[in-house]
Order: structure tokens, then C-alpha cells, then sequence
């Protein structure tokens, strides 16, 4: 009779469900905090956007203009991506000193003065030093906006937000494409200069924008800053809640105990950076070498496999398509910068819904065979000694695709993927040597595209980045974990396996499904990461 009676107190106890128990639930509004922020940080890439798309058509009149060879315009087109390597090494080390932010206003107005020494260059070596000094606005703006974007953004749109970067680089290769058009019946000595210059108007913009934007929550951890930091995550956090375990997760990894609650705590400095540099390059974990690893090899293979031979030279690549009027190349252009546009749009949307891995592998594939038809519609026409119609229509059709392929995984997941798998302490610096290793690979490809199709022909050209994008595809099926749904504190759970990482994962699924299921030990807490080993 008591066992009767215990039992019919502890269900009465218990509260009655509803009908609205049964739903699923509700999936959070976008945080428009965090999205406005993301935006805001995200046009520093629109620079290299604006520089990439007009330096493609204003090549056609700084060469007849300046009588310069096409050695000359390879360099000149290529050898920003290699002085932007100078702005990548020292972005690291310059947001960890003045905050994400200011970095952010750094980036904008050297990119301005640079744009104006362009445009106002009277001679090939003014213009190659206004290059030199844009290519550094460039370096710091490609390192900083999805470090930032990343580190403001709540785990449930955070794929989403970090791919605005990339984003604005196809923004502002379609504007500059515009412009070139724009420009083009301009007298030549007056019109690539307007076409350069131009390109200083957005960096005002961009450094008035700035003032709006908070500063990066785990930077101001980093400073000992928790009370700025609270506010920061309470308006960037889909709830209360998840701001709490993102506070909390930063801390952990900043080496801040958790019992600490004010607003300034004293936070042991490390000296010079140095011990970052051991830790990341000569004395790596198996998950930070696995991490670095698959930052480094999305960086290359996003560039090696051909994308800024097609977009820097897209006019070239019409023309040796048979079409010979400059208007008609120009406007053949502005159609690639639309159909890119348009294509990292729609990526936008899918990379937090159908996870990093199943987007990129899609789109290399893609990207694979427009390549080979490509190759192929050259290749064809090459042979002919003269202009075929459908063959022409072919290699407009796969330039449009392959950008297309790209702008769908390969070009927006690079920068989500490497910004978001390193941990805190690392992340600065991790994230300067995946854009390095871009650069260096972007100017490389670049400044040889030319010389490469005058020696392998302009079909054998595209066949060799099918062969090094079949590669890519190999690579990123076997090393790199889909990290869609982890929080940034909890990847290198995920990673040190290599390509055995589908354990882990297997794992780490299991335990979150565990975790769910003892929701009352946890008083209904979410669990966003698992802090510990995976054997």
C-alpha cells in the first residue's frame, strides 16, 4: 500500500504534457546582431573582389597604354597575392595586439591609399608600388574578416555567417567587371586609371561601418575583458543560455577558471607570441598537426585547381574562344561575376544545412569536369586554327559552370572551414598561414598562366587543374571531418585522427545523443561541445 501510494505521488508529481510537448522544436531566428556584424567585417573582402575583377579587363589597356609584354602583365596581375602575404603574417599578430576590430579599419585605409597610387600611377614601376601597398590592405582584410566573422557568430549560423567573406570577394570581382565595362569607352590613358582608382571608394565605407561594430568576444576574453565580452555573446547568442556555455567554453580555453565572474581579470600574457608558433608549427598535438594540415591543403587546392586563371583572365580565355571584340569579352565577363555571385548566394543558405563536407565534395566534382570540357572546347578550337561556333558556346558554358561549381562549396567553405577549426589561442595565427599558403599559390598561378598556356597550350592549362582538382577531391574525402553543429571550442575533439576522423565523429555522436538523453542531470541544459579525449 505504501509502494502504491509512493509511486502515485511521484506520477502526480510529475507534470502533465500537453499536445505542444509533441512538436518539434523550433528551430531559432537568425541572430540579426550577428549577422549585421558579419556584413560589416565581411567588406574588407570585397577589396580584393573589386582589384581581382578590374585588374582583368583594365590589363587590356595598361598594356597598350604602358607598352608593356606579357611577362610584364602576368607580374602585374599576380604579384599583389605574393605582397599580401606581408598584410596575412602581420594581421596575426596585429588583432591579437588591437583588437579584431581596428585591424578591420587598418586593412581599409591602406587598401585606400594603394587604390589611389594606382590610379594616379604614370609609369609601370608606380604602378607596381601601388600594388605593393594595396597587396598589403589586401593580406590583412583576407586574414581578419573570418577570423572576426567566425568569432562574433552563434554555432547555429556560424557556417552561414563566415562564408560572407567570400561572399563580398565575388561582390566585388562583379563590380569590378562592371566597372571595366563602365570605364571602357573611356580614352585608354583615362580609363584603367578611373578603373583603379575607383576602387578606394569602398574602403571609406568600410572604416565609417566599423565604428558600429562591437569587438570580438574572444579577443576581449583574451584581454581579461569579461564583462565587454558578456554583453558582446548576450547580443550575438541565439539565448541566454548559449551565451553562457560560449563564455564559458572561451574561458576554459583562454585558461580563465570558471568561477571568475568580473568584469576585468588578469590574464598571464604570452611573450611575443612565441609560444603559439612552438605550439602550432614545432611541437604540434596530433590534432593541432591534423588541423593544420587541412587548413594549409584547403587553402592550395582552392587556388591551385585553377579558379583565378579562369576569373584574372577571363577575357584571354574568350578571346582564344574566338571572340575578338573588347566589348563583347567585357561583357562576357560581367556574366561570370554574375553567375559567381549569384552561386555563392545560394551557398549562403545550404552550407549550415547540408554540413561543409558534402557541399565541397560536390562542388570539386563539378569543378572537375568543367575543367575537362573546358580543356577539351580549347583544345578543339586550338586545333582547328580558327573559330567553331559550338566549341565556342562549349568553353562559355563550362567557364560559367566551373565558377558556378565553385562558388557553390570550393570558394566559400575554404574560409569557413579553416576559420573555425583551430582552437582560440592558435586561431590568429593558424588562420594567417592558411591565407599565406592562399596567396602564395594565387600569385604563383597568377603570374605563370600565360607563359604555362604558351607552353602546354591553353587546353593542356586547364587539364592540368582538372588533374590537380581530381587530387583536391581525394584529399578532402579522406582528411577532413564534416564539422557542421561543433562549437569552435570543441574541434580538436574531432581532429588527430587523420583519416581514421570517422571514429571520432562516430564518437562524438554518440556522446551528444547520451547527453540528450540525461537532459534531467543536466537541468535541461543544451550541451553545444564535449570537452575531453576520444580514443
Amino acid at each position: 500500500m505504501a509502494d502504491r501510494t509512493t509511486n502515485d505521488n511521484t506520477v502526480s508529481s510529475q507534470p502533465q504534457k500537453t499536445i505542444e510537448d509533441f512538436d518539434p522544436p523550433q528551430k531559432p531566428k537568425r541572430n540579426k546582431y550577428a549577422f549585421a556584424c558579419a556584413i560589416l567585417a565581411s567588406m574588407t573582402s570585397i577589396l580584393l573582389g573589386y582589384d581581382i575583377g578590374v585588374m582583368s579587363g583594365a590589363a587590356i589597356y595598361i598594356k597598350d597604354d604602358l607598352k608593356i609584354s606579357d611577362v610584364e602583365v602576368e607580374v602585374l596581375l599576380g604579384i599583389l597575392n605574393l605582397y599580401s602575404l606581408i598584410g596575412s603574417a602581420a594581421a596575426g599578430r596585429t588583432s591579437d595586439w588591437v583588437g579584431r576590430r581596428y585591424t578591420i579599419v587598418l586593412a581599409g585605409a591602406i587598401f585606400f591609399v594603394g587604390a589611389l597610387l594606382m590610379g594616379f600611377a604614370t609609369n609601370y614601376a608606380f604602378l607596381m608600388f601601388g600594388r605593393f601597398v594595396a597587396g598589403i590592405g589586401v593580406g590583412y582584410a583576407l586574414m581578419i574578416a573570418p577570423v572576426y566573422t567566425a568569432e562574433v557568430s552563434p554555432a547555429s549560423s556560424r557556417g552561414f555567417l563566415t562564408s560572407f567573406p567570400e561572399v563580398f570577394i565575388n561582390s566585388g570581382i562583379l563590380l569590378g567587371y562592371v566597372s571595366n565595362y563602365a570605364f571602357s569607352k573611356l580614352p585608354k590613358h583615362l580609363g584603367w586609371r578611373l578603373m583603379l582608382g575607383v576602387g578606394a571608394i569602398p574602403s571609406i565605407f568600410l572604416a565609417v561601418g566599423v565604428l558600429a561594430m562591437p569587438e570580438s568576444p574572444r579577443w576581449l576574453v583574451m584581454q581579461g575583458r569579461l564583462g565587454d565580452a558578456t554583453r558582446v555573446l548576450d547580443k550575438t547568442s541565439d539565448s541566454k543560455e548559449e551565451s553562457r556555455l560560449r563564455l564559458a567554453d572561451i574561458k576554459e580555453a583562454a585558461g580563465i577558471p570558471e568561477h571568475c565572474t568580473d568584469d576585468v581579470v588578469q590574464v598571464a600574457k604570452r611573450s611575443k607570441g612565441q609560444d603559439v608558433w612552438k605550439e602550432l608549427l614545432l611541437h604540434p598535438t596530433p590534432a593541432i598537426r591534423h588541423i593544420l594540415i587541412c587548413a594549409i591543403g584547403i587553402h592550395f587546392f582552392q587556388q591551385a585547381s585553377g579558379i583565378d586563371a579562369v576569373v584574372l583572365y577571363s577575357p584571354r580565355i574568350f578571346e582564344k574562344a574566338g571572340i575578338t571584340n573588347d566589348d563583347k569579352k567585357l561583357l562576357c565577363t560581367v556574366a561570370v561575376g554574375f553567375v559567381k555571385t549569384v552561386f555563392i548566394l545560394v551557398a549562403t543558405f545550404f552550407v549550415d544545412k547540408v554540413g561543409r563536407r558534402p557541399l565541397l565534395l560536390a562542388s570539386v566534382a563539378g569543378m572537375i569536369l568543367s575543367l575537362i570540357g573546358l580543356g577539351l572546347g580549347l583544345t578543339i578550337i586550338d586545333q582547328n586554327h580558327g573559330r567553331i561556333m559550338w566549341a565556342a558556346v562549349l568553353c562559355i558554358t563550362m567557364v560559367l559552370l566551373y565558377v558556378a561549381f565553385f562558388s557553390i562549396g570550393m570558394g566559400p567553405i575554404t574560409w569557413v572551414y579553416s576559420s573555425e577549426i583551430f582552437p582560440l589561442k592558435l586561431r590568429a595565427q593558424g588562420c594567417s598561414l592558411g591565407v599565406a599558403m592562399n596567396r602564395v599559390v594565387s600569385g604563383v598561378l597568377s603570374m605563370t598562366f600565360i607563359s604555362l598556356y604558351e607552353a602546354i597550350t591553353i587546353g593542356g592549362a586547364f587539364f592540368l587543374y582538372a588533374a590537380i582538382a581530381t587530387v583536391a577531391w581525394v584529399f578532402f574525402f579522406i582528411m577532413l571531418p564534416e564539422t557542421h553543429g561543433r562549437t569552435l571550442e570543441d574541434m580538436e575533439v574531432l581532429f588527430g585522427k587523420f583519416h581514421k576522423w570517422r571514429k571520432a565523429n562516430a564518437l562524438l555522436k554518440q556522446k551528444k545523443n547520451l547527453s540528450h538523453g540525461d537532459g534531467n542531470t543536466n537541468n535541461g541544459q543544451v550541451q553545444l561541445g564535449t570537452k575531453g579525449q576520444v580514443n
